[in-house]
């Protein structure tokens, strides 16, 4: 498991240890700039259909089931198509290699896997944006730890895993506490990774969702493990599919159905906080009442605004942060969004979900 820090020049060989061998051949010889532009001769620009054809079917993302559970407890309408395969998958590299594998349509990500694909030469697109207003992440430290802020990472080595929310994350707290890429050690790992990474003591801290910081902090907390908060935020919750899916006017159409459906589970998943921790954390994840409840009272009020500017913006400032330190090419972030979805998730919620 154990892989060299990243500091200085060494990271390019560090982007290519995060890919899988058939991404990394396919992804870093051809580049960003013409590889992700392969695909976009066949591109739909028809407007979406009205109605989903007969026989359309999806292989759709939802880790740890979430979504079927939310559409399930919420009472949902039936969707207008078939799910072939509810996909256990939830890490953006692994996401992108479904995509690549033909094994997902339609995956759940944070901001930071598209631009990955995009830096692959694999072409996708964003369908649908939630917005992020609270932190939903916070730094965790090593047992025996005397580390208490960001300004304490110097010198330090760190969890990083560039191609997932967990990257950015960080790399945007480093930036705000006026710290630069060669003041840390930066150690490439996936989240999965990051329990062992801290436990072993490999890194010193490592970026922890609020919905798995808990466990961690319990086990270790009597140990000198604790947790370092910022304001920092990791803006998009999206949804997102291959550019070949979404050239399949009745796939294309199908994802335009789910859309509503995705945005009316999470409001109802805020909504009924009660019925949630017991249904999914305290059944599924096996958290005790107490836990569940502090996991849900950090718990984002999901924003699906009408339109996708303020998105946009971000999902730049993220690709320009990952370029100043050598991760990516600097790119046009607007060719990642597919804007005749922009909106369909907002004509599906109350008003005061939408701002």
């Amino acid at each position: 498991m154990s892989s060299p820090p990243v500091s200085g020049f060494d990271r390019r060989l560090f982007l290519t240890s995060l890919l899988g061998a058939t991404a990394a051949a396919a992804g870093l010889s051809g580049c960003a700039g013409a590889g992700a532009a392969a695909d976009t001769k066949g591109a739909a620009t028809a407007p979406l259909a009205d109605k989903v054809p007969s026989g359309t079917s999806l292989k759709i993302a939802s880790y740890l089931n979430t979504q079927q559970l939310q559409f399930r407890l919420a009472k949902l309408p039936a969707l207008p198509f078939t799910v072939s395969s509810w996909v256990n998958i939830g890490a953006g590299p692994d996401v992108i290699n479904a995509f690549r594998a033909k094994s997902l349509d339609l995956g759940n990500n944070a901001g930071i896997p598209p631009i990955q694909a995009h830096y692959q030469g694999f072409d996708a697109k964003i369908v649908a944006i939630d917005i992020t207003r609270k932190p939903n992440y916070l730094f965790a430290t090593k047992p025996g730890s005397d580390i208490r802020t960001v300004g304490d990472f110097k010198g330090k080595k760190l969890a990083f895993s560039q191609g997932q929310a967990q990257g950015v994350v960080l790399l945007r707290a480093l930036k705000k506490a006026g710290l630069k890429y060669d003041d840390v050690t930066l150690v490439p790992l996936t989240s999965n990774q990051f329990f062992t990474a801290l436990q072993s003591g490999q890194v010193d801290v490592a970026p922890l969702a609020n919905s798995q910081a808990p466990a961690y902090l319990k086990q270790y907390g009597p140990k000198g493990a604790h947790a370092v908060t910022t304001d920092v935020v990791d803006l998009l919750n999206l949804l997102w599919a291959p550019q070949s899916v979404l050239n399949d006017p009745a796939k294309a159409a199908a994802i335009a159905a789910y859309i509503p459906q995705w945005a009316r589970g999470q409001v109802w998943a805020y909504e009924n906080p009660d019925v949630w921790n017991e249904e999914f954390y305290v059944k599924t994840q096996n958290l005790t009442p107490a836990q569940a409840r502090s996991i849900t009272a950090l718990a984002n009020k999901p924003l699906f605004p009408p339109s996708w500017d303020e998105a946009v913006k971000w999902e730049q400032e993220t690709a320009d942060l990952l370029a100043e330190g050598g991760f990516v090419k600097k790119f046009d972030v607007s060719s990642l969004f597919d804007h005749r979805f922009e909106g369909i998730a907002a004509k599906a919620v109350a008003a005061e979900y939408r701002k």
